[in-house]
This record gives C-alpha cells, sequence and structure tokens, in this order.
C-alpha cells in the first residue's frame, strides 16, 4: 500500500522500480518451490502467501499498481477462505496439521471441501474466478515491461497451481491416512466456521469481475483508483491478440498443472515416509536451511553478545562502577562518621588543629 499511494516518488525511480520487480519475482519464486513440499497445511498456506505478496510486489516493480491493488484484494478474498478452510479442516482432525495424516475428507466435511475447492481454483488463477483476473494483469504488466519476467510470473503461477492442488488432493481426497481415532470423529464444523467459508466462496468467485480485462468488460477498479494513481499508471501496450494468448496459454498450463498434481496425489493412500525427500525435495522441504542460517548469523552471534553485555558489561561495568561508587562513598562516610561522637575535647582539639593549618597555609 505505501508503494502504491508514493506511486509518485517510485515512479520517478526507475532503479528502484527494477529493484523492487526483482525482490518480488525472486520472493515469488522461492516461496512457491517451498509451498511444494511443506506438510503443514498452514505452512503450505502461509509460504503460498508470501509468493503471493512477491506477485503484487512484481505489479508495483512494473508500474501496474492498480494491478497490485487488485490483487491484493480478490487474494484477501481466496486466501481467507483457505486459511478458514484449513482451521475446519485442523478442527475435524482434532488439531492434526499435517496434510500425509489426512485423505478422504471430501465426504465428511460437505461445506468445506468445495469451498476449499474454490478457494484453490481462484487463487490458481482458473478462470473465471477471481484470482484469473488479478493474476492475469499482472502477467501481461510484468510481459510489457520484460519478457523473461513474465515468464517467470508465469512459472509461479503454474507452481500455485501445483502446491495448492497437491494440498487439495492430499487432503480431501483417496482414503483417510490418519488414525481410528480421527476417523471416528470426523464432522463438519458448525455454522460459525462454514457461513464464513460459503461467503468468502462467492466473493472468490464473483471478485474478480471489479477489475475486468479492458476487452472483457469495464474495469471499476481502474476508474476508481485513477485519481489516485493518475499519470503513473503504465497502460498496457500489448495489443489484445497477444493478451489472449497470454490468458489461454496461462489457463492452459495451470490445467496441466493441476492435472498433474491430480495423477500424483489424488488417489494416495499412505503418508510419504519421513526422511523420503532428497536432493531438491529435501533442500526446499527444509526451506532452503534459511532458518537455520539466519540463526547461525543472526539470532545466535546476537545472543551470544547479549550474554556477554549482562555479564560483562551490564553486571560488571555499569552495575560494577555504580555500586563501586556507593560502596566507597559509604565507606568514607563511615570513616567520617568515627569522628562525630559527641566528645567536646575531640571537637576543641579538631579546631585547633584546623586554626593551625589556616593559620600556617595564610603565613607560608
Amino acid at each position: 500500500y505505501m508503494i502504491a499511494r508514493s506511486s509518485a516518488l517510485f515512479g520517478n525511480a526507475p532503479f528502484t522500480m527494477e529493484l523492487i520487480a526483482i525482490i518480488g519475482i525472486a520472493t515469488s519464486l522461492l516461496s512457491a518451490s517451498i509451498a511444494i513440499y511443506q506438510n503443514d497445511i498452514k505452512k503450505v498456506l502461509a509460504y503460498s502467501t508470501v509468493s503471493q505478496l512477491g506477485l503484487m510486489f512484481v505489479g508495483l516493480g512494473v508500474g501496474a499498481y492498480t494491478e497490485s491493488v487488485f490483487h491484493v484484494i480478490t487474494h484477501a478474498f481466496f486466501k481467507a477462505l483457505l486459511f478458514l478452510g484449513a482451521g475446519s479442516v485442523i478442527h475435524a482432525l482434532s488439531g492434526e496439521q499435517n496434510i500425509q495424516s489426512m485423505g478422504g475428507l471430501r465426504g465428511k466435511l460437505a461445506v468445506t471441501a468445495p469451498t476449499f475447492l474454490i478457494g484453490a481454483l481462484a487463487i490458481s488463477g482458473v478462470p473465471p474466478l477471481a484470482g484469473f483476473f488479478s493474476k492475469d494483469e499482472i502477467l501481461i504488466s510484468a510481459w510489457e515491461s520484460q519478457p523473461i519476467l513474465g515468464i517467470l510470473v508465469l512459472a509461479v503461477s503454474v507452481m500455485t497451481a501445483y502446491y495448492i492442488f497437491r494440498l487439495y488432493f492430499l487432503t480431501f481426497s483417496g482414503t483417510f491416512r490418519g488414525t481410528d481415532e480421527q476417523s471416528h470423529h470426523l464432522h463438519e464444523s458448525p455454522a460459525s466456521m462454514t457461513i464464513p467459508l460459503v461467503i468468502l466462496a462467492i466473493a472468490s468467485f464473483f471478485g474478480g469481475f471489479i477489475g475486468l480485462n479492458e476487452m472483457l468488460g469495464p474495469n471499476f477498479l481502474n476508474g476508481f483508483l485513477t485519481p489516485v494513481f493518475g499519470a503513473m499508471e503504465i497502460q498496457h501496450g500489448v495489443s489484445h491478440s497477444i493478451e489472449l494468448e497470454l490468458m489461454v496459454v496461462t489457463t492452459l498450463l495451470i490445467l496441466a498443472a493441476i492435472y498433474f498434481a491430480y495423477t500424483k496425489f489424488a488417489g494416495r493412500e499412505q503418508a510419504v515416509k519421513t526422511g523420503e525427500a532428497t536432493g531438491f525435495a529435501n533442500l526446499a522441504g527444509h526451506k532452503y536451511y534459511i532458518d537455520e542460517i539466519y540463526d547461525a548469523v543472526i539470532t545466535q552471534p546476537l545472543n551470544n553478545f547479549s550474554r556477554f553485555s549482562d555479564q560483562f558489561l551490564e553486571r560488571k561495568g555499569i552495575d560494577g562502577g555504580v555500586n563501586g561508587v556507593g560502596t566507597f562513598l559509604r565507606g568514607f562516610g563511615a570513616q567520617i562518621r568515627t569522628a562525630q561522637n559527641g566528645n567536646l575535647d575531640i571537637y576543641f582539639f579538631a579546631m585547633v588543629v584546623g586554626i593551625i593549618i589556616a593559620l600556617t597555609v595564610k603565613i607560608l
């Protein structure tokens, strides 16, 4: 929102815009590849969110501000739907989050399953659901800016369709792979959980119509945001025929990714054994060890420095200095206090000594 709202500044900094687009597509590709190999239902959706945020920044980087805001809106619909749907699944399985221990829930969760499917189709970019229109606009803008960038955005879209339907098929199709106790307690969530799913499913289905491509119909969102972005908005320079070709190619590749996920995961009857992943799958499954690297390079050194600061700088340095001053003054005061014992002879003696010293100093 900050970059979009500050488009007048960012639009006049071409290098910064390029950097935003590069960071956006790198983030999107990295997160999508991680999501493919995650087995925690919430982690898949979490990395999916990071990936979609990367696409929004690609749009910002190529000057497609309205398209980026459009994807924020549509993403809010279907990602909220998917997360709440995941919560409904976890509720039905008494806290289970591993999709390898799910399966066959389509018949048990009569509301959650179809609404989750709508969310999956929407985030994949299948027409005419919401994600199709917003992702298509970003794709076209990226392609116009740099064809290689458009190809990478297309790759992210295909990866998104694959990992989200891997999640869907492992969760709702095939046979149940959980425990007998979980099987006996499977049940649909209450209305307080399913009604929001239905509402969000409707929004995920029809939400994209507020920002139709110009060759498909009126673009309400573009007209609404024109006063905000004004001349800073980059207009499409590609022909309608190229836009149509990109739509068709993208849709076909997405459908192919969904079919591939179907053939690979739809009929799974057993969970994948722990430690089965190797090579790139193992690397992506461990999130490229980014957390471990961050822990070793940033967290642990900071913890060690904090412990050093606590033990030496804080306790022995600052506290030691302050306490030392207090100890010195307390000891000095104790010595001075011994002279104040109420004996008048000592007071007179001290006064005479003081006068002698003062006169000696005066004379010298």
